[in-house]
């Protein structure tokens, strides 16, 4: 017997933005304070701010599938403007391949109840 699907939990889902988006400025401070050598990390904590800032406090997070096509409609987007990067294209790379994984969790209603800073 499969176990039944838990309920969407807009609540759940809206803290783990703000947690996250709180670790990704964290994460962009340690980097750059590593400098050169931490572009990437930079820009990786960068696109998880950007995402997590994007949605965080959008009213589609209180609908699964309307959450679910606004990542959709982000992914599809052609540019992320953002100031302060080491390289753009990277950025970008990295900002999809987040969208990917929230696109992920929310169609499998998973991963939204786990708050450590690294993930």
């Amino acid at each position: 017997m499969t176990e039944p699907t838990k309920p969407w939990d807009a609540a759940l889902v809206r803290k783990w933005l703000e947690r996250r988006y709180a670790a990704s400025r964290l994460d962009q401070a340690a980097a750059d304070r590593r400098g050169y050598d931490a572009r990437d990390d930079f820009d990786k904590a960068a696109a998880e701010e950007w995402a997590c800032r994007a949605l965080k406090d959008a009213d589609c997070i209180e609908d699964q599938n309307t959450l679910a096509a606004r990542l959709k409609a982000l992914i599809a987007q052609d540019d992320y403007p953002a100031t302060g990067l080491y390289d753009d294209v990277r950025f970008e790379r990295h900002v999809r391949t987040y969208l990917r994984k929230l696109a992920r969790m929310t169609k499998a209603n998973e991963g939204f109840d786990k708050f450590l800073r690294h993930q």
